[in-house]
């Protein structure tokens, strides 16, 4: 079980310029704006307010990098699917996360959220395609599983599945408010810490 000892904001970014010397791992954050990403972060840390959750959705426009232990670096991209960006913004968004992937050596795994009462939007399987295409390792983080009853959480989980076309993609259920799924996210930080 991996123990955190502390955890705080480093910086934030929208280049590798910006952004803070590599620790041993880092894990991405993804996910649509209002998918429960902050408050799931939070959760992972066991802190309140480590990641802000914003007033509105689709503000935050930087890679946001949380420091773990002096191990791990949590980053935390903004939301994409928020219909009121422009599409510069979007393009820009889109630029800065694939040169983001591409240049940071420590990039371990992209964690990325789907919401499971909601299943996965048009946005989430463009980026997921967009993921997996590149070459990247992904795991699906289903956030707000205390939300639905079990017969509805198996019946979005394979619905999911079928969405993102991948019978074999690694989903953890999690909730932010009962801490499901956190020492799952736990045991993969202390994995790659050991390998």
């Amino acid at each position: 079980m991996y123990i955190i000892r502390s955890a705080e904001f480093v910086k934030s970014g929208t280049n590798d310029t910006h952004y803070p010397e590599a620790l041993k791992s880092e894990y991405l954050f993804l996910g649509r704006s209002n998918v429960g990403k902050s408050s799931l972060i939070n959760a992972i840390v066991n802190r309140k307010n480590l990641a802000r959750t914003s007033s509105e959705p689709g503000k935050t426009i930087t890679m946001n990098f949380f420091n773990i232990n002096d191990e791990i670096y949590l980053v935390d991209a903004p939301g994409y699917g928020y219909a009121r960006r422009s599409r510069t913004q979007i393009a820009l968004f889109q630029e800065m996360l694939l040169d983001y992937i591409k240049t940071r050596a420590s990039l371990k795994r992209i964690f990325m959220l789907i919401d499971m009462k909601v299943c996965a939007t048009k946005d989430d399987i463009e980026v997921f395609q967009s993921m997996k295409r590149a070459g990247y390792e992904v795991t699906i983080l289903l956030t707000k599983q205390d939300k639905l009853n079990q017969s509805e959480r198996f019946k979005n989980v394979n619905i999911i599945k079928k969405q993102l076309s991948d019978a074999e993609i690694q989903m953890i259920p999690t909730s932010s408010e009962t801490k499901r799924g956190i020492e799952k996210i736990h045991a993969i930080f202390e994995e790659d810490l050991n390998e």
